[in-house]
């Protein structure tokens, strides 16, 4: 069996921590807690779990901290985690099984990411990220903000999930840690990477600069040098920044420039079915909310957002075959929908004004 050491970087977690170390420590042989400048009870906290809590000076580089914190592990592999990240009961299993039957070849393994969730728990928005990693092959973290961990060799894929459930500390909401860092950058002259780029850009749509959001985003999509996923999400991001102006005509075209990437995501696919149904074109709405159920599998490294292959076209497609006049079609949607979401309150809607529709409909066929 291998062996883990867990390392985590850290700043004022006490409403966090001890819930995601609770979660996972049996499963690693070693915690090392690097603190980046905590004021409130983190420290005492990670001291009940682990006595391996070392000062870092923060410099503004998540990367670099990352790094840091590895370069202290002892063990085998080496696990991440952030502080409001926890891994439920279930996984938790499979990381012990994991353990267990994990050959030594492996260099690294990445998770699923499960980072937003519905009302009822269930995961909105994942993507994988590399998360086990063989600690003698000293992979390295790049990026002073969004920072990523670059792996090679023998990697594998587990079912694995961490739940993500993010906490916002009042400091780096009101100081705008992440845009100011992508800001002193600029200021120093430093030179952006395609990623920094779309990175920068998001901080600036999330903070409502949206006219210069929407200049980094198209200096991004020149580059012609990102990845495929965020290639996407900056169209979308796009699309997003136009809704703020009223500006229908731009956010269609973001839309549909989308397409230029690769095959249409659900969520985009989605985005012009909304468009359209807004402009009653109930025809042309359908066409893409049927091509988002076609779902392709194929890019499982990618977002994933199931309501956009799933609940949410079959709820507008009812709405887009009622306006048609289609009410078999509208009915049979609606039930599609039920499937994944029958407490949903527009579903439940749906299922009684059908339920009375046909009731008055047989009846006026029997008077008649």
């Amino acid at each position: 069996m291998v062996t883990i050491s867990l390392c985590m970087i850290v700043k004022d977690e006490e409403q966090t921590l001890e819930n995601c170390l609770i979660s996972v420590k049996d499963a690693c042989e070693e915690i090392i807690i690097v603190d980046t400048g905590s004021t409130d009870k983190t420290k005492k906290i990670a001291s009940k779990y682990t006595d391996k809590i070392i000062d870092y000076k923060w410099i503004d580089d998540f990367a670099d901290a990352r790094n840091f914190a590895f370069s202290h592990a002892t063990k085998e592999y080496i696990l991440w985690l952030d502080a409001d990240d926890v891994v439920q009961q279930e996984d938790f299993k499979k990381l012990l099984q994991l353990k267990q039957t994990l050959d030594e070849s492996i260099d690294a393994v990445s998770m699923i990411y499960n980072i937003a969730f519905d009302e009822y728990g269930n995961p909105t928005f994942s993507y994988r990220r590399n998360r086990l990693v063989k600690r003698v092959n000293q992979f390295k973290w790049f990026g002073v903000v969004h920072e990523y961990l670059s792996v090679s060799g023998n990697t594998i894929q587990s079912d694995i999930a961490i739940s993500h459930h993010k906490h916002l500390k009042k400091n780096d909401v009101s100081e705008g840690r992440n845009l100011r860092i992508y800001e002193n950058r600029i200021k120093k002259g430093e030179d952006f990477t395609p990623r920094d780029l779309y990175y920068y850009a998001n901080e600036l749509k999330d903070h409502q600069f949206y006219n210069k959001a929407i200049s980094y985003y198209e200096e991004f999509l020149a580059t012609e040098k990102g990845w495929i996923e965020d290639e996407i999400r900056a169209c979308l991001n796009l699309a997003d920044c136009y809704i703020h102006f009223g500006d229908k005509d731009e956010e269609l075209n973001a839309l549909l420039k989308s397409l230029k990437y690769d095959y249409p995501r659900p969520e985009i696919c989605c985005r012009l079915g909304s468009y359209f149904m807004e402009k009653n074109a109930y025809e042309t709405a359908t066409f893409w909310f049927h091509t988002a159920l076609h779902k392709r599998d194929t890019n499982t490294d990618g977002f994933q957002q199931p309501a956009y292959s799933t609940w949410f076209p079959h709820l507008q497609l009812c709405v887009c075959y009622w306006n048609l006049g289609d009410v078999d079609q509208s009915i049979k949607h609606n039930k599609e929908a039920e499937k994944y979401r029958p407490n949903d309150e527009s579903v439940k809607y749906n299922h009684q004004f059908f339920s009375e529709y046909m009731k008055e409909n047989t009846a006026k066929q029997t008077d008649g």
